[in-house]
């Protein structure tokens, strides 16, 4: 069995019905405003949101933590650098 971490995030960001590209523009407005160790968990319907997450993971050097999908929503756990 395997056992998972469980993230505690410092905010949740819930980007449901938004379509690309407000999830990723909001992402970056939220990251914005936490401090550098903090966790954003982010919740998206956007079936475009997991490639759009990893990039702008990549872009950021923002630390894509977990992604996951449960009950047909997406979602991220961000560690801001």
């Amino acid at each position: 069995m395997e056992t998972f971490e469980v993230i505690k995030e410092d905010r949740l960001l819930d980007c449901s019905d938004m379509l690309c590209p407000m999830p990723i523009v909001n992402t970056t407005k939220a990251m914005k405003e936490l401090q550098p160790g903090q966790i954003l968990k982010m919740i998206s319907t956007d079936a475009g949101s997991p490639p759009d997450i990893e990039a702008w993971s990549r872009q950021t050097g923002n630390e894509l933590l977990l992604s996951t999908m449960e009950g047909g929503k997406f979602i991220f756990f961000l560690k801001k650098s």
